[in-house]
């Protein structure tokens, strides 16, 4: 899914990110399961969408998120938002892509 949204990271060095800026961010969330559910579904990805597009898309990352929102963390804390999610890259420009991997095993939803 293709996100708007701005942030500015707060880092030990000086950097362009330190100031205010945006991206139109590429976000790609990876779920799996031992089974489908009664829908046959490992995910609704109208839910995934609402959870993760509805929340961020045109906002402040650093107004909604509780972190420094690195790319790294917010794949991070994509995974965390969805039952099933084990991994989820986060594209803020072209070449700069960032994968958070949860673990190697299925989970039940």
């Amino acid at each position: 899914m293709e996100i708007a949204g701005c942030h500015q990271l707060t880092l030990p060095y000086p950097s362009k990110c330190q100031g205010m800026h945006g991206h139109n961010w590429i976000v790609t969330v990876y779920c799996k399961a031992e089974q489908l559910d009664e829908n046959g579904m490992v995910a609704d990805f109208h839910v995934i969408k609402e959870k993760i597009h509805g929340y961020l898309d045109h906002g402040n990352f650093n107004d909604l998120l509780p972190f420094n929102p690195t790319a790294e963390n917010i794949a991070r804390w994509i995974t965390e938002q969805i039952p099933g999610c084990y991994k989820a890259s986060v594209q803020e420009s072209e070449g700069n892509v960032a994968v958070y991997v949860v673990d190697d095993k299925c989970y039940e939803l």
